[in-house]
């Protein structure tokens, strides 16, 4: 018979936890994957943003000897974010490893390890979960809007760096003709608009537009006659009929990287609308961010921050139960919502 004292040993204190969790075999999500957000990890629970708003001016000519005109110095403001709470548990009762052998022996701390692993870094277990919400946050941020996980918003970074979201674009992709190219244009202007509103955060040869569309969005803008028009007697037609532009593939055209983004199955818990298509930029130093701050418990008080951390709570009174634990504390943010663009198919 198990005897939940197991839970004392070094194996699930929280550091032991904390560290293995950081290990644990799981594939992250596309923007994780992708690498745009710069790690911030901050020993307090807020992350620090110096807005700079210079301006680039003509200097005007002036007689020689005449005082000079002063150059205007540029205008800096500080901004603290505080990071959000998130939080998760799932108990594990006494009854549920009550047929594993005596305490002490290999197999028993085997079997309740796995026990553990399992709520921890199952399918569907706490690891999982806090993924899922990280790419949710990851989602928002590269739209200009961080929503919780109730659909209400917790940070709009158009407001809090004083910009108006730009207008969406009708990409009017069902009136695509062979030879309008007007795909193109509205691609032109993506690109140029981001450029634009970069602020010094487009490096040639460096920096593209990606963009993470929608399955109708995709479909059409791969299948359009302008699109498919280009491709047409080059050797990357063949792309057209494989895997360029397949199902939750990529497709690349008019200097912008498009991406039918897989959400999750229910197509509404993470996801983007079917019709509808949101471009940012790539390779753009800072203009996205993720930061993290410790956890609230006192081995990790004024230590740089971890993506996740993990804790096992013991039933003390009774030892009818222990309780897996996972917490994070992060902020995903974007330094230049300007830069982020949306369209629909029209």
């Amino acid at each position: 018979m198990a005897d939940l004292a197991i839970f004392n040993r070094d194996e699930f204190s929280m550091t032991s936890l904390s560290a293995a969790i950081q290990r644990a075999p799981y594939v992250p999500q596309l923007l994780g994957q992708m690498g745009i957000f710069t790690p911030d990890r901050s020993r307090t629970t807020t992350i620090t943003v110096e807005e700079k708003g210079g301006v680039l001016s003509l200097i005007k000519s002036s007689q020689r000897g005449a005082p000079i005109e002063e150059g205007q110095g540029e205008g800096r403001r500080v901004k603290h974010f505080s990071t959000v709470r998130l939080a998760r548990g799932k108990t594990l009762y006494a009854h549920e490893i009550q047929n594993i052998r005596a305490f002490g022996t290999t197999s028993e701390l085997q079997a309740v390890q796995d026990e553990v692993a399992d709520i921890m870094n199952g399918k569907t277990g706490l690891r999982a979960a806090m993924e899922l919400t990280h790419e949710n946050m990851r989602l928002g941020a590269v739209q200009g809007k961080v929503l919780d996980a109730d659909g209400s918003e917790l940070f709009n970074w158009y407001s809090e760096f004083g910009i108006k979201q730009p207008d969406e674009i009708n990409f009017n992709l069902a009136s695509a003709t062979a030879d309008g190219g007007e795909i193109r244009k509205k691609c032109n202007e993506v690109v140029r608009t981001m450029m634009r509103a970069s602020h010094g955060a487009w490096l040639p040869g460096q920096t593209y537009a990606a963009a993470l569309c929608g399955d109708n969005f995709f479909d059409d803008l791969v299948g359009n006659p302008e699109t498919r028009s280009t491709y047409l007697n080059q050797q990357e037609a063949s792309d057209l009929r494989n895997d360029v532009g397949q199902a939750f593939g990529t497709f690349k055209y008019g200097n912008i990287l498009f991406i039918n983004y897989r959400g999750t199955d229910d197509k509404s818990t993470v996801a983007i609308g079917s019709d509808k298509c949101h471009f940012f930029p790539v390779g753009a130093p800072e203009a996205f961010k993720a930061g993290f701050s410790p956890a609230e418990f006192l081995p990790f008080v004024n230590t740089p921050g971890q993506d996740v951390y993990a804790l096992i709570v013991p039933d003390k009174d009774r030892q009818a139960w222990v309780r897996p634990e996972v917490y994070s504390y992060p902020l995903f943010m974007c330094t230049r919502p300007g830069m982020l663009l949306r369209a629909k198919r029209g």
